[in-house]
């Protein structure tokens, strides 16, 4: 039997990606278990799912009352059953082929693979304000954290379940609890490669859910900060507590 690859996806209205995204990870992925955690969407999204998994050959979660991206991730993780561990945004359809060369990499003795906007032949094809945004964030992220890892807000990655056996997993806020993973990942020793992100673009069907507006993006960017100022804090803490037990 071939390695079982888990894929989660966080759903919450969206009812324009979610049915060819599923397809799309059903024949890209040999030996699938797919998990769906979707957060009580009111769209017609639980509609599409109850219609494609008519097999029941997906493991979908329905959360009444639960809310947020890392909380459902890690719902997803507690009922997977995969060697390998991975999450896309169900909007990134485009992003889906590229779990073929993920898989590949993860064969080669890499422990976590990260579809990355900043090595070279990655891009970010969404409005101006937000690429350069993210990219300039990133580049402080990676100089306050000191990391060699050029993406830490792409979020869409593929994991050995070994990892997250061994690092710790803070299952708070939006996106930005990867960033903390990714650098306590690193501080374990565990091999991080970054691929190119070929497709990253804006959402074809209105506005980002997590930042429709300037207001919300400057909100979100502060709390990206705010969580690396606190892992940097975290990780002294670790650092001391070994310190004395020295």
């Amino acid at each position: 039997m071939s390695t079982k690859t888990s894929i989660i996806l966080c759903t919450y209205n969206e009812v324009y990606y979610i049915k060819n995204t599923v397809e799309q990870i059903q024949k890209i992925i040999p030996n699938l278990e797919l998990i769906i955690v979707d957060d009580n969407s009111t769209d017609g999204t639980q509609d599409i799912i109850s219609q494609i998994n008519e097999e029941k050959k997906i493991k979908v979660i329905y959360r009444k009352k639960a809310r947020g991206l890392a909380s459902a991730l890690l719902r997803g993780i507690i009922e997977s059953s995969g060697d390998y561990i991975g999450w896309l945004d169900t909007n990134m359809t485009e992003s889906v082929p590229q779990f073929k060369e993920m898989l590949n990499s993860l064969k080669l003795d890499n422990d976590i693979v990260i579809l990355s906007r900043y090595v070279e032949g990655g891009n970010d094809k969404r409005k101006l304000l937000r690429s350069l945004t993210s990219k300039y964030f990133n580049i402080l992220c990676k100089f306050m954290l000191q990391l060699p890892i050029k993406d830490l807000t792409s979020g869409i990655f593929l994991m050995k379940r070994k990892v997250f056996d061994e690092v710790t997993f803070v299952a708070s806020g939006h996106g930005e609890f990867f960033i903390e993973f990714i650098d306590n990942a690193h501080r374990k020793g565990f091999k991080i490669k970054e691929i190119p992100f070929l497709q990253f673009t804006d959402d074809k069907h209105g506005t980002s859910k997590t930042a429709p507006n300037l207001m919300k993006f400057v909100y979100l960017g502060l709390t990206y900060l705010i969580r690396i100022i606190f892992t940097i804090i975290r990780r002294k803490k670790v650092f001391l507590r070994k310190k004395e037990e020295l």
